[in-house]
């Protein structure tokens, strides 16, 4: 067995020693800020699978989002407070999807490549997301990484893997016909 397939498995049936060291991680991670770059990956196997490199060029990034659905803002103005529906209101991206537009948002000259869960507690979650400078000769010499220079705003555009499961495109044959290439066109095209 690899070197990746011993972490992988690691990751996924944790012994108790690593019960320690996880409690001293979150510790830490809930004192720093919510958009944190990182000089390494904390699971190794899933970002290189995403497309991490260890190359000049290539950032991570680690992130955290208050777990539960969205609250609504509340009105300013007179009402009934009856009428505020502050609750219960599940927005369709996952927190994945939107914490990549967060940080596209945060870091304007950097494009996501892909993001990874990393760990939860009773608040909130963390995860953590492969960037590229697009202008960088090294990204852009690199043949993975080279075809992403061209695409911009890809977080915003669901062309990432948590953009594309909000968009139904993890499925495909019979019932995903109108999935593709996306709702709103088949909604038009049969109007």
């Amino acid at each position: 067995m690899t070197f990746y397939s011993y972490a992988r498995e690691q990751w996924q049936n944790p012994n108790d020693a690593m019960d320690k060291i996880w409690q001293q991680r979150l510790k830490e991670w809930r004192q720093e800020d919510r958009f944190t770059r990182i000089d390494r990956p904390t699971r190794l196997p899933k970002a290189r699978s995403i497309g991490y490199k260890a190359k000049p060029g290539v950032v991570m990034v680690r992130s955290r989002i208050r777990k539960g659905g969205r609250i609504r803002p509340r009105f300013r103005g007179g009402r009934k407070p009856s009428s505020a529906g502050r609750v219960k209101y599940t927005p369709q991206k996952n927190h994945m999807g939107i914490l990549e537009e967060r940080v596209s948002r945060k870091y304007p000259n950097l494009e996501v490549v892909g993001s990874y869960p990393v760990a939860k507690d009773g608040k909130q979650k963390w995860y953590e997301h492969v960037l590229i400078d697009p202008a960088h000769p090294a990204v852009q010499n690199d043949d993975q990484l080279g075809e992403l220079t061209e695409q911009r705003g890809r977080a915003h555009r669901g062309k990432t893997n948590a953009g594309r499961k909000s968009r139904g495109l993890q499925h495909r044959g019979k019932g995903a016909e109108k999935m593709r290439p996306s709702n709103n066109a088949n909604n038009s095209k049969a109007n």
